[in-house]
């Protein structure tokens, strides 16, 4: 199983590899890929770039802003070594791949794999959930004895914990049917249709009907 650190490693690589970024705005990007349940703070970001300088993966420069303030700002770049190991880590599709955050930072580069790649650890991801989902209505709720009653709240947590699964699972399963499908998953638009012909006009109404319909009118 791939530890946090390493997962932060290759989430700050993934998006260094975009473009290069100062600590202010690599953090804030982070937050966004890895979403509202984990809010990353300076004590975790800052370790883990200096572990990737101490490994040759990035590097930092020292920039400042014109007219704005003399403070320096350390921005971070991806090197060629950290490219490297960037294109190695993300197509690795061992277990690790299907845990939670690590599923959710590689999901978040995977227009950077191919189709089998990404195949391979959406159905990891499915294979492992259905293992949850299978244990846990299996299971009774956490407190719950064999004879004595359910806690309300204990049941509730539960059948939270099993339709988010479900959900999950639905959502992979059409993603799959999508990377299986003719295009491979390609998620760019569809060629704009071809240009159709207008509708005919009606045709010119004769004359003589035409004085047919002032008469009726008239």
């Amino acid at each position: 199983m791939a530890s946090k650190a390493a997962t932060l490693e290759l989430a700050v690589l993934g998006l260094l590899h975009d473009s290069p970024l100062h600590g202010y705005e690599l953090r804030k990007r982070l937050n966004l890929l890895l979403g509202w349940s984990r809010v990353l703070s300076y004590g975790s970001l800052y370790p883990a770039l200096k572990r990737l300088l101490r490994a040759g993966h990035v590097t930092d420069d020292a920039s400042s802003t014109p007219g704005v303030s003399r403070r320096q700002r350390i921005v971070y770049r991806i090197t060629p070594a950290g490219q490297e190991y960037f294109a190695g880590r993300i197509t690795d599709v061992g277990p690790s791949a299907w845990e939670d955050e690590d599923f959710t930072m590689r999901f978040a580069f995977f227009s950077r794999t191919d189709a089998e790649v990404r195949l391979r650890v959406l159905e990891g991801r499915r294979s492992r959930l259905q293992e949850r989902l299978d244990r846990a209505r299996a299971s009774r709720p956490p407190g719950a004895s064999a004879t004595g009653p359910v806690d309300r709240y204990m049941s509730e947590l539960q059948r939270h914990s099993v339709e988010s699964v479900e959900r999950e699972l639905r959502w992979l399963t059409d993603l799959i049917e999508a990377e299986r499908g003719p295009r491979g998953g390609d998620s760019r638009a569809d060629p704009d249709p071809p240009p159709q012909d207008p509708p005919a006009a009606p045709p010119p109404v004769p004359h003589n009907a035409r004085a047919q319909q002032g008469e009726t009118h008239g």
